[in-house]
């Protein structure tokens, strides 16, 4: 195993830092923009990215870059929203989303408000719709920013410095210690679980009120 995570890890990080970076915020953008978010993996592609990262300076511009695709993403589901909410509904890919899905996420931002914007980059399906959910209404576009915001920074941050920190800890640990890789992979697990237990357990506490 040592070899072979050895070979990746080498592999991303010889892909040009601008290029990986870049790759990683479009793949931001495309996920919380529109309906590409239920088909493109970008919390892997961060994921991968991070692991590539072999200074401070680098996670962080990483991290910002993501932060800044999330939040380009999202402005462009709600300016789509707020134009052309009713066509993307009953379009062929809304009608695959299931009209059921639409209602939940309408009931769910008039009734938990900025909450809802928060919460739902963190819920399966929700963090798709919600931007062009509150596009269609009312809601003010700066208002629908200041929450998505912390949102956006709290994904990115905890995505960038676990995956950075564990291949970097991988590469320091690696030369002496033949369970180097134990720790990377069992650090990379412990992301992607403790990020899906979450994710259900902020599902469950919100379901009343996507349902109600």
């Amino acid at each position: 195993m040592d070899d072979a995570l050895r070979w990746l890890l080498d592999l991303v990080e010889s892909v040009d830092p601008v290029l990986r970076t870049t790759l990683a915020g479009i793949a931001m953008l495309l996920e919380t923009s529109v309906l590409v978010g239920l088909i493109v993996p970008g919390d892997t592609v961060v994921i991968v990215a991070a692991t590539g990262v072999t200074s401070l300076l680098d996670g962080v511009i990483l991290a910002l870059v993501v932060i800044s695709g999330s939040l380009a993403g999202e402005s462009i589901g709600f300016a789509l929203g707020r134009w052309l909410g009713p066509h993307i509904r009953t379009s062929w890919v809304g009608r695959r989303i299931g009209e059921r899905n639409w209602v939940r996420a309408e009931r769910y931002v008039q009734r938990r408000g900025g909450i809802a914007i928060f919460l739902s980059r963190f819920l399966p399906v929700m963090h798709s719709l919600v931007p062009l959910t509150v596009g269609m209404s009312t809601y003010p576009f700066r208002r629908f920013i200041l929450w998505t915001l912390p949102a956006c920074v709290i994904w990115a941050t905890l995505y960038v410095s676990i995956s950075a920190g564990a291949a970097q800890s991988y590469r320091t640990l690696s030369e002496t210690a033949h369970w180097a890789a134990y720790i990377f992979v069992g650090a990379i697990l412990l992301l992607v679980v403790g990020v899906f237990v979450a994710k259900k357990v902020i599902a469950r506490v919100e379901r009343r009120h996507l349902d109600d």
